[in-house]
């Protein structure tokens, strides 16, 4: 996926660093606030069930998989869910308001989908007269109330995203299906934000996704998560998907605003009990540790506006102290274990670190930043770690000497259309008062995202180059 590691450049540089009708109608971006329907007062009803789905359509989707054992279906049930939300939450808040508990609204519509459909297939696999008069009292085709059902199989390790990860991420199929299948059933995101994450289009990420669903259906793929030797081969998967989630929640693909933190906050807490599952894994630990210290700072990366603040620019008095503690203390763990220093996971962590540690912008140790870049390069050659560590190559050393790097990169065509890349191209141009080529290169980094936050910031930084090229 061509996002850029935004513990580096993203906040360094402005922007761097079946047949239940057509899902992505009925999903529509809206961004999740924390208090759920009532975060944006003034918003239409739609809005606000966008919202609450946001937030709780991962939970729903894994709850009702783990009865019905079909991921593919369990997301048809979800999904009409969502739309009984559209046809009745409209009429509901004209005869006087809105459900107290959205949420718990839409796990209990989609739970009495599952049930219904459970109840359907039992009557289509049994004979007429097996369903007669004595059906009831025998019970053999009655389903369980759903609450003792979901209690009786939960498991030590019970926990239903954890399982929808893993089932998403099983070895039937590609790596590429089993990220488009992830992110758009925990994450939530629609088929075009997807595509745009990926830099696909958006027909190939549809195919993709209805694909990967009927492979996993055909092939029966289990609802759990694995144990011993197939839990190890199938985690590098899980662990990639994770990140890509947090990804999307740290720097929103798409949208209004900036950050999504409950795909951060859902992202950690996985990561957290993936820790737990598998605690002699250095990656695991690894990638816990970058995202606590990432998520450590949220809160600082916006003003009171909503307006991204990068990362030389941020009030660190702002950064969630014991958010950074619990990233030190699992990088901590990753490097004790046997060849942690050698996974990307770690790196990226230890990258992470040199930021938390310092306690200005102008303490950071960035000579260490680019060593660090260099090794994950060996490690993961990309050109997406090519351009991190061009951006701490300028902070180290100037941008006269990381320009040429960034420049070899724009050569490349993958890099071509990818935001990030200009947007860095532009910093340095402007840095070295070049500021009728930094407006071009900003205008274009601005033309290329797709999140209006970013947009609004890089096209403020075209304007100030513009405002420098004519005094």
């Amino acid at each position: 996926m061509a996002k850029a590691d935004r513990s580096a450049t993203g906040d360094a540089q402005p922007g761097a660093h079946g047949a239940h009708g057509d899902r992505d109608a009925v999903r529509r971006t809206g961004p999740p606030k924390e208090d759920g329907v009532e975060a944006r007062p003034g918003a239409g009803i739609e809005a606000r069930i966008t919202a609450v789905w946001r937030i709780e359509s991962a939970k729903i989707i894994g709850a009702v998989a783990r009865v019905v054992r079909d991921v593919g279906l369990a997301e048809d049930l979800a999904q009409e869910a969502l739309v009984a939300a559209l046809e009745h939450w409209p009429r509901m808040a004209r005869e006087g308001g809105l459900p107290d508990n959205p949420a718990a609204w839409l796990m209990a519509t989609a739970k009495n989908r599952a049930l219904d459909h459970l109840r359907q297939r039992a009557l289509h696999e049994r004979k007429h007269e097996e369903l007669g008069a004595d059906a009831d009292a025998r019970g053999d085709h009655v389903v369980p109330d759903f609450t003792d059902a979901l209690d009786a199989r939960r498991e030590d390790y019970g926990d239903d995203l954890l399982r929808l990860v893993f089932s998403a991420c099983h070895p039937v199929l590609s790596r590429e299906a089993q990220l488009a299948l992830t992110l758009r059933l925990l994450g939530g995101l629609t088929t075009a934000e997807i595509a745009r994450a990926f830099v696909v289009p958006e027909p190939t990420i549809a195919q993709r996704i209805v694909r990967a669903k009927r492979t996993l259906a055909e092939a029966n793929v289990p609802f759990e998560v694995p144990r011993g030797e197939a839990l190890a081969t199938r985690l590098a998967a899980v662990l990639e998907v994770i990140y890509l989630v947090f990804n999307e929640g740290y720097s929103a693909t798409a949208g209004d605003d900036w950050m999504r933190p409950a795909l951060c906050e859902e992202a950690l807490r996985l990561g957290r009990v993936l820790a737990a599952l598998a605690p002699g894994e250095a990656e695991v630990h690894g990638l816990v540790a970058l995202m606590e210290i990432q998520a450590s700072r949220l809160r600082a990366r916006t003003d009171a506006q909503g307006r991204p603040v990068l990362l030389l620019d941020q009030d660190r008095s702002r950064w969630d102290r014991l958010l950074i503690g619990r990233g030190l203390a699992a990088l901590a763990r990753a490097q004790a274990l046997p060849g942690s220093d050698a996974g990307p996971y770690a790196l990226q962590a230890a990258i992470a670190a040199c930021h938390a540690v310092a306690r200005t912008a102008a303490d950071t140790d960035w000579a260490r930043i680019v060593a660090l870049y260099g090794r994950l390069l060996e490690r993961t050659p990309s050109p997406v770690v090519e351009l991190n560590r061009a951006v701490a190559v300028g902070m180290a050393s100037g941008p006269a000497v990381a320009l040429p790097f960034v420049e070899a990169l724009a050569g490349q065509p993958q890099m071509q259309r990818y935001h990030l890349l200009h947007a860095v191209h532009g910093d340095l141009l402007a840095k070295l008062g070049r500021a009728q080529d930094a407006r071009q290169a900003f205008e274009r980094a601005a033309a290329l995202t797709a999140n209006e936050r970013e947009k609004a910031l890089l096209a403020e930084r075209a304007r100030a180059a513009a405002a420098q090229a004519a005094g």
